[in-house]
């Protein structure tokens, strides 16, 4: 397993991987020193990243390898067809997977992503429009959500 820091808009984010695809990428709550040299099996998805930061990339085309139940992967590759700049309520994530009861276990397996920003975890919001639970921390599912948003909110001052 190799893993590598990288500073991103959101903080330090700490990414790990190996031949088989990336494990998890996460947003780091300290201040980390960054990767001098990226492991080449990373170097595709530190590259991927940089371009979604920059706004110019809006999916990407990496293998992934992300470790959890087969229910957990299910949500997860729902959370893969969520198209950029859009939302999905953790209702209508319930339905699309067939199972409109299963709402507390897709939340659930939603907050367990391992693999941040590239299964877009933080595309999914309250059926009301609010923005629930991010492992991450709200203020940063906000950024990515106003990151991919086609109206950019032009400050005043």
């Amino acid at each position: 397993m190799e893993e590598c820091i990288i500073n991103s808009p959101l903080g330090y984010t700490k990414i790990i991987g190996d031949i088989d695809g990336i494990y998890s990428v996460t947003v780091l709550n300290s201040e980390e020193k960054t990767t001098d040299i990226i492991p080449e099996v990373l170097e595709d998805c530190v590259i991927q990243l940089k371009e979604y930061f920059a706004g110019e990339r809006q999916q990407f085309s990496l293998k992934l390898n992300p470790k959890g139940t087969d229910f957990q992967k299910q949500v997860w590759r729902a959370l893969e067809q969520i198209p950029y700049g859009k939302t999905m309520s953790y209702l209508e994530l319930s339905k699309q997977l067939g199972d409109v009861k299963a709402i507390r276990a897709v939340a659930n397996a939603n907050g367990k992503n391992p693999i941040w920003i590239i299964v877009p975890c933080h595309r999914v919001i309250g059926t009301d429009g609010s923005l629930t639970g991010y492992a991450g921390g709200l203020h940063r599912k906000q950024w990515l959500l106003n990151h991919e948003s086609p109206f950019k909110q032009q400050t005043l001052f």
